[in-house]
């Protein structure tokens, strides 16, 4: 694969997918992104450009989950993205867990306090609810924001998976009492799963993050993980439990209903345009993008096709039928430099739900010919059914994608307690269930073996009831059952 800056990648010279999705899937989905443009790579190293149509994705999932965010009472902010640098001292282990990927801003003014661009903003956001909490009546406070993240990546970009800058929101919550904190961050990473299912039509396992994973200065994080076509896992988002820690590094403090002063207890959670790359990747074929019809931007494409003596009468109707449905995403393709066939291949490769062809032999008969672009099956409607048809082939789409991604991942889910079938089981593109002991020392030792494989969520904890089980790599008594593969 060509390397970022290289003319392959940021000028595509073929239209169509020159690989197979099965024999060079990184190639593959590098070309999909680029040539489907949906993003392209930045002239500054490590960062992407996000396409219009990428662009137009990521503000579907911010419609969606906007919705969410009211449901809880969450409100909208941003905060600024730098960072003092003795901020991030307020929280030990939170800043040596993100020394490594925090971008300095280099200054020749030595006097003034070095700032950091925001790997993630809990520093710059507690030192505003220090200043905004002071009686139990300011709680909850919750604050959401939609905004970028640096983080200073030493490996190769990979559009939406993996880069220095990225897009993402994260909310911010501070509650009175630790129950009804940890109640929100487990309901958040329902929601998670709910945005991921519902509107991308990708399965995932929601769970605990194993004490070596959790985010650094959390209580306990919550992780959403999907499995990718290459038997890789993608971290799709998490919620995190902060109990008091970051309450006291930051002295925010509340006085009581018992005019006692307290620390509160606080959660975080976020999702980024990693969704993107990940729903790509999961969905598109050896044809291109292929778009769940309720995340995309157009969920229909009319092409007219005519001679000129019938320009005028084919463009007409294309409008009432654009008109006839109403309530969907929709666009005619009017374009008169193009083929029809030409057109055909370019709304494949953008991945567009449902592509409608209308020319004078439709006219004639009241019809219009619906091509699916999850399957390419094409059939014949009447006119006059076209809300209710096109409605319920979309919807049938939705549930088809779903559908093939959840029985492929279900066939890829194994379950061992043998650490060399665990390997060999994930090195042929599989997540693997095993029972683990939990402990930080002995997860190093298995990545280290392994050469990066890691735990991703765990699925359930080990009690007498079920019968005891022994550790996968250790041998001591197992807590937990964990989900182990390699990731993006």
């Amino acid at each position: 694969m060509a390397k970022q800056g290289e003319s392959k990648e940021s000028k595509p010279s073929e239209k169509g997918i020159t690989v197979k999705k099965s024999e060079d899937i990184s190639e593959w989905y590098s070309q999909v992104v680029l040539k489907a443009g949906v993003a392209d790579y930045a002239p500054v190293k490590g960062c992407m450009v996000i396409r219009p149509l990428g662009y137009a994705i990521w503000m579907r999932i911010q419609e969606h989950f906007n919705k969410v965010l009211e449901k809880y009472g969450v409100e909208n902010a941003y905060f600024p993205m730098f960072v003092p640098e003795s901020f991030f001292k307020r929280e030990a282990e939170h800043a040596e867990g993100f020394s490594p990927e925090v971008a300095w801003i280099e200054r020749k003014d030595s006097s003034e306090e070095r700032l950091a661009l925001r790997p993630t903003s809990e520093a710059i956001m507690y030192d505003s609810y220090s200043k905004w909490i002071r009686s139990w009546r300011d709680l909850p406070l919750k604050i959401n924001q939609w905004c970028n993240i640096v983080r200073w990546e030493t490996n190769a970009v990979k559009l939406f998976l993996r880069s220095r800058e990225f897009l993402w929101q994260e909310g911010h919550c501070v509650y009175e009492t630790e129950k009804e904190c940890i109640k929100e961050a487990d309901d958040y990473i329902k929601e998670y799963k709910s945005l991921c299912e519902s509107l991308l039509a990708m399965p995932v396992k929601i769970g605990r993050k194993t004490d070596s994973e959790k985010f650094a200065g959390a209580v306990f994080t919550n992780t959403m993980e999907g499995l990718m076509p290459d038997g890789k896992a993608s971290q799709l988002g998490t919620t995190h439990h902060l109990g008091q820690n970051f309450s006291k590094a930051f002295d925010i403090q509340f006085l009581g209903k018992d005019s006692e002063k307290h620390y509160p207890f606080q959660n975080s959670w976020g999702f980024s345009t990693r969704l993107i790359g990940s729903m790509i990747m999961l969905h598109s074929d050896d044809k291109g993008l292929v778009l769940p019809p309720r995340v995309a931007p157009t969920q229909v494409v009319i092409i007219p096709i005519f001679r000129e003596e019938a320009r005028e009468k084919v463009l007409a109707e294309a409008e009432k039928l654009k008109k006839a449905l109403s309530g969907l995403k929709v666009r005619i393709d009017q374009r008169e430099s193009m083929t029809p066939g030409w057109k055909f291949n370019e709304w494949e490769l953008k991945g567009i739900p449902v592509r409608i062809e209308l020319g004078m032999r439709d006219l004639e008969s009241h019809t219009f010919v619906a091509c699916r672009r999850d399957t390419g099956e094409k059939q014949s409607y009447n006119i006059s059914e076209a809300k209710q048809k096109v409605s319920e082939l979309l919807d049938n789409i939705q549930a088809s994608l779903f559908k093939k991604a959840k029985d492929s991942i279900d066939a890829r889910t194994k379950k061992t307690s043998n650490f060399i079938e665990m390997v060999q089981e994930i090195n042929q593109g599989k997540w693997v269930e095993v029972p683990f002991c939990g402990e930080k020392p002995c997860e190093a030792d298995i990545r280290e073996k392994t050469e990066g494989i890691t735990s991703r969520v765990i699925t359930g904890n080990i009690s007498k009831e079920h019968g005891e089980a022994s550790c996968i790599n250790c041998s001591k008594k197992a807590k937990h059952f964990v989900i182990f593969s390699k990731a993006y």
